[in-house]
């Protein structure tokens, strides 16, 4: 057991699945809610991280339905996600989100132009998709669940949620699920449209298939966590620690030039 899940008196009610400990630094009920959806809202990217992801597709779709041209469709994604980068950088804003989606529709561009066929555009993040719904199942089934790994230092609990916190990683382990099964069920619908129909066919139907699960699986995750005992704020632990330690060699020090 590390320092940081080494469980402290005055939190030992979360060990039962109970109430559990309170955010160091944030009241409970509605303010505690109000932490989960920032949390999510980070971890997630919110509206623009949402914007981020459908625009390449939708701008790389829309030009080959019109003139069935690879090659512009394929530079006019990649260029929309590079141009999505930059703003960010000149606006001092977090990158993570944006270049995620580069590097996806980077790849997508180099297996389609190597192939020469427009679908191959969406494989890479096809197998993605279908890579990251098995993780989420796997890792909960393994009781490390995913979306904990995720969200744990967005919440400053670490793993902490492990061994300290049970209520915590139930709710973990119940996200991770949801977002295993829906991610599982989005690749059931695509990879046979990849064998059976035309690039503008699997292009549509992959524009309108990001934006509604995801919300759905942020919905749940949510729900489930609005639920969950509150995090514990293991930084905050630390410091309190360190701050004692001090204070004891501080009195010991004094107490010896006395």
């Amino acid at each position: 057991m590390t320092s940081l899940d080494k469980p402290t008196d005055h939190r030992s009610t979360a060990q039962d699945g109970g109430p559990g400990p309170e955010p160091a630094d944030g009241p409970p009920g509605q303010d505690a809610k109000a932490v989960t959806e920032a949390a999510l809202f980070e971890a997630f990217g919110g509206v623009r991280g949402m914007v981020e992801t459908v625009v390449p597709g939708l701008l790389f779709v829309t030009i080959y339905t019109v003139n069935k041209d690879l090659h512009l469709s394929a530079i006019a994604a990649l260029a929309v996600s590079v141009l999505m980068v930059v703003v960010r950088l000149v606006m001092k804003d977090t990158v993570k989100h944006a270049f995620s989606g580069v590097f996806g529709v980077a790849f997508g561009v180099v297996f389609a132009m190597m192939t020469g066929n427009a679908k191959d555009f969406y494989l890479p993040g096809m197998l993605y998709t279908l890579g990251l719904g098995l993780a989420y199942v796997i890792t909960a089934l393994a009781g490390v669940p995913l979306m904990g790994l995720v969200l744990g230092p967005i919440f400053k609990e670490n793993l902490s949620w492990r061994t300290r916190n049970p209520g915590r990683k139930k709710a973990y382990a119940k996200a991770s699920y949801a977002w295993g099964g829906i991610l599982l069920a989005k690749s059931a619908i695509l990879f046979p449209l990849y064998w059976w129909a035309d690039t503008t066919q699997l292009g549509w139907v992959l524009v309108a298939l990001k934006i509604p699960p995801f919300l759905l699986a942020v919905w749940l995750t949510w729900i489930f966590l609005a639920k969950a005992p509150a995090p514990i704020d293991v930084f905050a632990e630390m410091e309190e620690r360190e701050a004692a330690e001090k204070a004891a060699k501080d009195a010991a020090a004094t107490a010896r030039t006395e």
